[in-house]
């Protein structure tokens, strides 16, 4: 009798976010995309669904190579998935009442405290830097209408 291959989760969530991706290709390009230079307003969410669409690929090979990526308990990894939305949360909340610098550190360092191997320190140093860098790009090279810092209602 023949043994069927048991395919894991990773191919599915990879199969799913190629799906994701590409609908955000397929709508991305109802807008216009513009050049490098000047983009337009479809740029942007057809090239991150142009990386979903990579990153879902590689995952699904990963998948069907059976080689599975989890906390060897073979049970759903709770911190990471909670401080992953909590940081999303921070973000969307800190942005709307207190501009680009607190939102984005509140982002890295809340999603960074998901991984049990990181620390504290770690997270801080990552959160600092990865704030330089969100200043660097998208507000002085970019001049997104972004306020750094500011205070009370928008």
């Amino acid at each position: 009798m023949m043994a069927i291959k048991r395919i894991n989760k990773d191919y599915y969530g990879g199969a799913l976010m190629v799906l994701f991706g590409l609908g955000a290709i397929a709508e991305g390009t109802g807008y216009h995309l513009g050049t490098l230079r000047r983009m337009g307003p479809g740029f942007f969410p057809a090239a991150v669904g142009a990386l979903m669409v990579l990153c879902g690929i590689i995952i699904a090979l990963e998948g069907l190579a059976g080689q599975n990526v989890s906390n060897g308990k073979g049970r759903p990894e709770w911190r990471g998935w909670l401080c992953i939305t909590g940081g999303i949360v921070a973000f969307i909340l800190l942005g709307k009442y207190t501009g680009l610098l607190p939102a984005t550190f509140s982002i890295v360092f809340i999603s960074a405290l998901g991984d049990r191997q990181n620390t504290l320190k770690g997270a801080l140093i990552l959160s600092v830097a990865v704030c330089a860098v969100a200043v660097a790009i998208f507000w002085w090279a970019l001049g997104i209408q972004f306020p750094l810092i500011m205070w009370g209602a928008p």
